[in-house]
């Protein structure tokens, strides 16, 4: 029997990051996927603050190469990967010069959000899927951890509905504590046209805060997560309302069983 495919897409993974709720379960939770026998792909963003020399990284020349188009300007997409050879894993990293070599995560020094996050979660959305089409790699189920991976669920639901790879693929989408507190930018609506996704697919960001951004996510994903202890109030409330499956928080002691769990009931 073939194995289940699983695709990871997390903001955030240790040890390539210091360590946080979202960046250990997106680090330990692949590799217990994999050890409880499904097939694995993981994806995190190559921020500036990835040590490339001491976590071993190279460039993946033959997935690398591709523009993304962005608000009609051309982005070069780079991907890398690493291995944690204690779990026999890879982990894949998505690069791009403008938005991905700052020093800082998803604010600066000062702690201001970055103008153009809006933009880097589009690259690094569309980035991840690009690259799964180059690998030829259908995952059977695509979990999302972060406020960063929250426009994989409409892109899969919209724009890559009628590729043969996603075709089949359920979205799990995992809420953290990580609120952004300034809106993203005005445009964000605009720059996320792409094939088949139309204006009303995306009312609901016609303000894109954090609160409709996740929204958003949790409308066009198959079932919900809670990842942190405590989230947004407001969120909580939307989920309950969609009646979606939903797993309340795990601590470290069950949540890899109970993630496989809800994997093997969505599969």
């Amino acid at each position: 029997m073939e194995k289940k495919k699983i695709l990871f897409i997390s903001s955030e993974i240790t040890p390539y990051l210091p360590e946080t709720e979202m960046s250990r379960k997106s680090r330990f939770l692949p590799q217990g996927i994999q050890e409880r026998g499904k097939e694995i792909r993981t994806f995190m963003p190559r921020y500036g603050s990835v040590n490339e020399r001491r976590n071993q990284l190279h460039e993946v020349i033959r997935l690398s190469g591709m523009n993304l188009i962005i608000d009609d300007t051309d982005h070069p997409l780079i991907i890398k990967v690493a291995s944690i050879q204690s779990a026999r894993m890879q982990v894949y990293f998505i690069d791009n010069e403008d938005y991905f070599q700052r020093k800082h995560v998803l604010k600066d020094g000062k702690g201001n959000e970055f103008a153009d996050n809006d933009e880097r979660a589009i690259f690094y959305a569309r980035g991840v899927l690009e690259t799964v089409v180059k690998l030829r790699w259908a995952p059977d189920l695509i979990h999302c951890s972060g406020w960063l991976t929250s426009l994989v669920p409409l892109y899969i639901k919209k724009a890559y509905n009628d590729n043969p790879l996603f075709v089949k693929s359920k979205v799990i989408y995992s809420v953290y504590h990580d609120d952004f507190k300034k809106s993203l930018d005005v445009t964000f609506r605009a720059k996320l046209k792409m094939n088949n996704i139309i204006n009303k697919d995306t009312e609901m960001v016609d303000e894109p805060s954090y609160v409709n951004l996740s929204k958003m996510a949790i409308q066009y994903s198959d079932a919900v997560i809670q990842g942190s202890p405590k989230i947004n109030s407001e969120i909580l409330e939307y989920i309950k309302l969609t009646e979606k499956p939903f797993l309340d928080y795990q601590p470290e002691n069950t949540y890899v069983d109970s993630y496989n769990d809800l994997y093997d009931k969505m599969l």
